[in-house]
């Protein structure tokens, strides 16, 4: 259960400013009593809440020791499809160079960017085919999110049209194509994927939490990967943004399972051990997926950041990293949802902003005490060589 907020006196009685308001975050801050500051009004700030989409480099380049703000400069190294997937390609690069590969499992689907690597695509699409009988795919634009743009191929014909269009696509308008992960664990027919939260204060050293209040999120149409189903995105897609459509969604549960229901269900099907171990491994891929972007990404006293990992597990239990959101939803289709994430981010503030703020931040100096009694638990904290990640955790 997630920790009260603390008491703030008037001397340290913060000042917050946000692009976006949702309920969950200025709940967190009225109860705090901390003060809004007037959009009209050049107001000193403490703390900057913004949009992934806000630019920050122009309000990041003169900060107070009592400011922060809620991303890094370039998350995107984390959080755009094609970048974390060259980061964490070139991370295990350096793990076999340095004879640790056996340490690393691979925790994305084979991924290329489209249309720069267009030929190894084909070559690796005709390769599958040529050995399962069958080769199927997700296209996904890089630097979207909710769904948006995202469709299944299983013919060549259907990425050739793709590509006479997009030709010439850079940037934002990139596309990510994967392997589909053709098999994935269904429960009651349904497929879900895993939204679990983790917050970084720090990148080098590294220090990052997993929190306990994740949840699962189901599609509304049992699953099926007949070629005939590819454009249900009902049955493939698990956003709530693209499940809400359906005649099927239900809006006192909003297709959400909490993360210890789901593990008590693992456990009665498939027993404790391999349940646990499945965790492990999902800590393990939240670990080594900031490790690949530890030395790229800017580290900033000034910064933190929450992140939405979305992990689908497949029939053997093994889990897959989906993408990494870098403002997840914070708006809420269920009571319980709006409790769950205004709990999160009570968390969030707890430890951004300790008792000793803003003197933490004058030689980087936060305690490990930080964390405790809260509901998030450490995955890595190299400022005390603590790796959470590598044994048991009670977690989630």
């Amino acid at each position: 259960m997630s920790v009260r907020p603390r008491a703030e006196t008037a001397v340290r009685r913060i000042r917050w400013k946000s692009d976006f308001e949702k309920k969950c975050l200025v709940a967190n801050f009225e109860r705090r009593g901390w003060r809004k500051t007037m959009e009209e009004e050049d107001e000193y700030w403490n703390l900057y809440w913004a949009s992934k989409g806000t630019h920050l480099s122009s309000v990041m380049m003169r900060l107070g020791e009592d400011q922060m703000v809620n991303h890094f400069p370039n998350h995107y190294e984390l959080t755009r499809k094609d970048l974390v997937v060259k980061n964490i390609k070139k991370y295990r690069k350096e793990m076999e160079r340095n004879g640790r590969g056996a340490e690393f499992d691979e925790i994305v689907p084979v991924t290329f960017t489209l249309p720069t690597d267009y030929p190894l695509f084909v070559e690796e699409f005709r390769r599958v085919e040529s050995e399962q009988g069958k080769s199927l795919w997700i296209m996904k634009p890089c630097a979207k999110c909710q769904g948006v743009g995202i469709f299944l191929i299983s013919k060549l014909s259907q990425i050739k049209k793709w590509a006479a269009r997009n030709g010439d696509a850079t940037g934002r308008d990139q596309y990510v194509v994967s392997r589909y992960v053709e098999h994935p664990l269904l429960v009651g027919g349904r497929k879900f994927d895993l939204r679990i939260y983790v917050l970084v204060t720090n990148y080098n050293p590294l220090r990052a939490y997993v929190h306990k209040e994740g949840f699962a999120r189901f599609c509304t149409a049992k699953y099926s990967s007949s070629p005939t189903d590819l454009d249900n995105v009902l049955m493939h897609l698990t956003n709530v943004s693209v499940q809400k459509h359906s005649e099927d969604y239900n809006e006192d549960h909003g297709g959400k399972w909490h993360i210890k229901n789901l593990q008590l269900y693992l456990q009665a099907t498939y027993g404790g051990e391999q349940t646990e171990k499945m965790f492990q491994q999902i800590r393990a891929l939240i670990y080594h997926s900031l490790k690949a972007a530890q030395n790229i990404i800017i580290n900033d006293k000034h910064c933190f950041e929450l992140y939405g990992y979305d992990v689908l597990l497949d029939a053997n239990l093994k889990p897959w990293l989906i993408e990494v959101n870098a403002s997840p939803s914070l708006s809420a289709t269920t009571t319980s949802d709006l409790a769950l994430k205004t709990g999160v981010i009570n968390d969030v503030l707890n430890i951004a902003f300790p008792d000793d703020f803003p003197e933490c931040n004058k030689n980087n100096n936060r305690s490990d005490s930080c964390w405790k009694g809260g509901g998030f638990l450490p995955v890595a904290d190299e400022l005390c060589g603590y790796q959470g990640w590598q044994g048991r955790l009670d977690w989630p």
